[in-house]
């Protein structure tokens, strides 16, 4: 029986990327929450693993070489999984290479700017006093539209991302699940709305979504998003 893979988490989509492969690889784990609404993704204990003082991280005490090892971002987190297990990362390199594509695509480009949509659209209108910048909103969620017609256009004729389901998909997904919030119009999208319902079908995805899920919120007090963003 392996030893469990510690993961430090915190029900966010970041997080559920990492929740959601280790459901699917069948890995075990135990789950370190970090409760960055009240800042302990700053604290020493979470800094030590992640100097960046974000989440997700983990700490595999079956590392390559037999030694622990520690993984922080999350693309890093998946690719270190799926090497290890060889699941979900394709078996030849031009299908590794396809994978890779559109992790970093994630990573680059929909995680960042859907992120923003989130800050300038769900979290800053709420701030006290209140923070409305028009243009931010125009310019990020125009972005974020834009990526997921990318998308939809690469799902046409696949049933996942790069054909087969892979950690682009567990990646993606938990982005592209919060579309509404990001004020996306998804009868635009019916290769990506198909491809949804098809990631939410895994037993995988259900349990790695829903882990802690009470813990979520949208938006919160002014000592959350001064822990959040920095906020002074």
């Amino acid at each position: 029986m392996a030893n469990p893979i510690e993961m430090y988490f915190w029900p966010t989509p970041n997080c559920w990327k990492v929740s959601i492969a280790l459901e699917e690889m069948g890995l075990p784990y135990d789950v370190k929450l970090v409760n960055i609404y009240g800042g302990a993704q700053k604290d020493a204990t979470n800094t030590a693993i992640n100097p960046n003082a974000k989440v997700p991280s983990i700490v595999d005490p079956d590392g390559p070489d037999g030694r622990p090892i520690t993984v922080f971002e999350s693309g890093a987190i998946l690719l270190y999984l799926a090497r290890k297990t060889g699941k979900f990362y394709g078996t030849t390199e031009r299908q590794r290479t396809e994978v890779d594509k559109w992790l970093m695509w994630q990573m680059g480009n929909l995680g960042p700017m859907a992120g923003q949509v989130h800050h300038f659209v769900k979290y800053a209108p709420y701030f006290d006093p209140p923070v409305v910048n028009e243009y931010s909103q125009k310019r990020y969620v125009t972005e974020t539209r834009r990526l997921y017609k990318v998308l939809d256009q690469q799902l046409k004729g696949r049933d996942f991302v790069c054909g087969d389901y892979s950690i682009a998909d567990m990646a993606i997904w938990p982005w592209a699940s919060l579309w509404e919030g990001q004020l996306v119009d998804i009868s635009e999208l019916p290769n990506m709305e198909k491809w949804l319902a098809r990631c939410q079908a895994r037993d995988g995805v259900v349990k790695g979504r829903a882990l802690h899920a009470d813990l979520r919120r949208d938006r919160g007090s002014a000592e959350v998003q001064k822990h959040m963003f920095n906020k002074i």
